[in-house]
């Protein structure tokens, strides 16, 4: 497509087309341009794509996109704000600031590593927390935690991937890590994956489920569930009941805002199917994102 290109370290992570689905497609097992942007927010929508990349796959044609239009952290919500420059070390995964009425901040899960994208973040507000939600996402969450002066936290579960962390959940019990926020145990796609939600509104779901634009509606990566997927049955028989939110923001795949009500209702069908899901080989690109 005249003006821009996705070169060939594209992994088929998702997250370019998540943030700009009507400009960027997925073709042969990767992202490809659609069509150059028609106005100036679709300009923005794209420049979100590039920045967001974790392979820097998107690229124009004239050579390094403009700096001045990375619009990282970027808003989705009041309370919310997405990292966008996700990390290679992390497969891509997307990370989060959650805004408390403290006038403080909680960074869930990590983008790539800078001291100036760590400067960035800390500048919207002190960031008191780092919270990583599985093994996967773990890369580089000490040296955000400790750019901050924040407490890391981690599942007992995955505690080998984050050995040096201030704060170790424990067990399968919902708990409260802060007024407002509380951390769900859900073994599944790992040992010791973890949601968290805030506010009865924010459901930072990791890797545990997402929400797909290809069936339209919450679902869990089956062919990427490295520890259990009937574990993950059980955490979400478990645990779904219990949850009440109206955004899911999970690691990988697309991200959504419903009501309250239809979340419930939405997420209790995911239990269901998930129930009848059996162990299959790990297969990286038969996720429907």
């Amino acid at each position: 497509m005249d003006g821009w290109y996705v070169d060939d370290r594209c992994t088929n992570c998702d997250v370019a087309r998540q943030f700009a689905p009507e400009l960027i497609g997925e073709a042969g097992g990767k992202s490809v341009i659609l069509r150059p942007p028609a106005d100036e927010a679709e300009d923005r929508r794209l420049h979100a794509a590039v920045f967001a990349c974790p392979t820097r796959s998107i690229r124009p044609v004239t050579g390094r996109a403009d700096r001045a239009l990375d619009p990282f952290p970027l808003a989705l919500d009041d309370d919310v704000l997405i990292c966008g420059h996700n990390s290679p070390h992390t497969a891509g995964a997307n990370s989060y600031l959650l805004l408390r009425p403290t006038g403080t901040a909680m960074m869930i899960d990590t983008p790539r590593w800078s001291r100036e994208l760590a400067d960035r973040y800390a500048a919207v507000r002190p960031v008191t927390d780092v919270l990583l939600t599985h093994r996967d996402h773990a890369a580089h969450g000490r040296r955000y935690a400790d750019h901050f002066g924040a407490r890391l936290w981690i599942h007992e579960g995955d505690l080998d991937a984050a050995p040096d962390a201030d704060r170790v959940i424990r067990g399968v019990d919902p708990l409260e890590i802060a007024e407002g926020v509380t951390v769900h145990p859900l073994p599944g796609h790992t040992r010791g994956s973890v949601l968290y939600l805030a506010d009865d509104r924010l459901c930072f779901s990791g890797d545990s489920f997402y929400w797909s634009r290809t069936t339209g509606d919450l679902e869990v990566a089956e062919s990427v569930t490295w520890y259990s997927i009937e574990e993950l049955a059980a955490s979400l028989a478990r645990t779904a009941g219990r949850l009440r939110f109206e955004w899911v923001l999970p690691g990988h795949g697309d991200r959504r805002r419903l009501p309250a009500d239809e979340m419930a209702r939405r997420l209790r069908g995911l239990t269901e199917r998930t129930s009848l899901l059996r162990p299959r080989p790990v297969d990286l690109k038969a996720v429907r994102w």
